[in-house]
């Protein structure tokens, strides 16, 4: 099984999304699949310039000279796409927008019924296979991946692939502290879930939900992050001192 995984993260390896990507990976490896991972701010991906010529001048290939000409014939050829994103702004990273916007080449623009809607025919040198999301949100409600999920769900439909779920992580600041121990679990069901992908064709939702769960209540949380910053702001000489702040229980 060929994996493709896409970090669209701006940071790379040094964002928290690397920090559940790689547990997931790693675990895709050990159940016996190739995997290959590309940064998008490595590779360098433009935006789509809509003008088409994919669809009417040179079918099936994009004008544009960047990091796409290497991503399409591994996004043909692979399996199961990764891709991994933090939440900007209730939506993927521009980065990943770009990757999913240049995607057009792949689609011919002819029409055809499918599943009871409109949609652009799949080239049929377009592999059919699953596509994974990896997300990690900065704050603590679950829903706030929701349009992140829609969205990609959607594209799916399009693409003529199988939305296989999402690996989530909320309150991602709080993974920045391993010393004690306190997300081993978390990181464990990362990598189990990538074992199940490729192992059983699905991950189990009692396993997504120890990625997921919550590592401080939501109050604790806040105060926690609100502290961080003005304690960066005060070193900026924008804030006077402030006291440490009292923090809650951690959550299972």
């Amino acid at each position: 099984m060929k994996i493709l995984a896409i970090n669209s993260s701006p940071k790379m390896e040094n964002g928290h999304t690397t920090q559940i990507l790689r547990p997931f990976l790693e675990g895709m490896k050990e159940a016996g699949a190739a995997v290959e991972l590309v940064y998008v701010k490595e590779v360098g991906v433009e935006p789509c310039c809509g003008l088409l010529h994919c669809w009417m001048q040179t079918p099936g290939q994009c004008f544009q000279v960047d990091g796409m000409q290497t991503l399409y014939p591994k996004l043909r050829e692979a399996d199961v796409w990764v891709l991994a994103t933090p939440v900007h702004l209730d939506g993927m990273s521009g980065p990943m927008k770009n990757v999913l916007d240049r995607m057009v080449p792949l689609l011919d623009p002819r029409l055809e019924m499918r599943d009871g809607h409109s949609r652009h025919v799949v080239r049929p040198e377009h592999k059919w296979g699953k596509v994974v999301l990896v997300a990690t949100c900065g704050l603590s409600e679950m829903d706030n991946f929701d349009p992140l999920i829609a969205h990609l769900r959607a594209a799916c439909r399009n693409l003529g692939k199988e939305f296989a779920g999402a690996v989530l992580r909320p309150q991602s600041s709080g993974m920045l502290d391993t010393s004690a121990g306190v997300l081993d679990d978390v990181f464990a069901a990362a990598r189990e879930a990538g074992r199940q992908l490729v192992r059983d064709g699905a991950m189990s939702p009692d396993t997504l939900a120890v990625v997921s769960r919550q590592i401080l209540t939501n109050d604790a949380f806040m105060q926690n992050a609100n502290f961080f910053l003005d304690m960066l702001l005060e070193q900026l000489g924008e804030l006077p001192a402030t006291s440490a702040p009292t923090f809650g229980a951690t959550s299972s």
